[in-house]
């Protein structure tokens, strides 16, 4: 009999100890913070512990955005920020711009959707980033800037092409022999400086500036085109065209003689 009371009791200490190793152990797990981990991709992600052979569940999620509502199929075991690269195809906004809040709280790129406790038919809002805002404000007033300086640089490059095409004629007529008066050569130099003055006024950044600074070398190029010839015109002799006048006699021709009868 006291034997056998001795393994009652010893199964009953066996049984004690273990209860106080799981409930030993168990307490650190449950206070350890979540701990982090680098994906080939360089995304820094949630660390899983241990191996689930369980297959992830396929959620759909409601996704409101403004006035605006979507629904996105995901793997359960996603990320948020791969919640990110779905929404981008949806709704244009980089997955830098964009801000998702589950259960009152912003969620970070890394954190997976299970883990956070959202389900099928979960609705995780979604808010653009105030930042990017601003900046995608900032980006269209750039565009517009560059758009206004190429339609006024294309302006420009109309009425240079129409004087070029003058500057050519001009040359070709002073190699040829022919002078040709000065003032069309001064004229011409006068409207090619006021499409230079065009383009020094406009604003223009990146491609916009290097086809501003091609049109002012165009520019420039004509008005010296126009120089030399200046001086080449003025060597060339006026041709001194002479008219010969044949002289008629002026003289009243002669009277007739009439005979007079009774």
């Amino acid at each position: 009999m006291m034997k056998r009371s001795s393994n009652v009791y010893g199964r009953m200490s066996d049984s004690s100890t273990t209860t106080t190793t799981t409930s030993s152990s168990s307490g650190p797990l449950r206070d350890e913070k979540a701990e982090w981990e680098m994906r080939p991709g360089g995304m820094l992600v949630q660390k899983r512990n241990g191996k689930n052979d369980i297959p992830p569940a396929i959620l759909r999620l409601r996704i409101p955005y403004g006035a605006l509502r979507y629904e996105i199929s995901v793997n359960s075991q996603a990320t948020f920020g791969e919640l990110k690269k779905l929404l981008m195809a949806e709704t244009g906004l980089q997955p830098s711009e964009q801000r998702l809040v589950f259960r009152g709280k912003e969620r970070e790129n890394g954190q997976y959707l299970d883990t956070c406790g959202v389900k099928d038919r979960s609705k995780v809002i979604l808010i653009q980033d105030p930042a990017s805002i601003e900046r995608r404000y900032i980006q269209m007033r750039k565009n517009a800037r560059i758009q206004s300086a190429y339609r006024a640089i294309s302006s420009v490059s109309i009425e240079v092409d129409k004087l070029a095409e003058q500057v050519s004629a001009i040359e070709k007529s002073i190699s040829d022999g022919i002078k040709v008066p000065e003032v069309q050569i001064t004229t011409l130099i006068e409207m090619l400086m006021r499409q230079a003055i065009k383009l020094d006024g406009i604003s223009a950044e990146g491609d916009a500036s290097s086809l501003k600074n091609l049109e002012s070398k165009r520019v420039q190029k004509c008005v010296e085109t126009l120089d030399v010839m200046k001086i080449s015109n003025a060597k060339i002799k006026p041709v001194i065209v002479t008219t010969k006048w044949e002289t008629f006699d002026s003289s009243p021709p002669a009277l007739a003689q009439w005979e007079l009868f009774d």
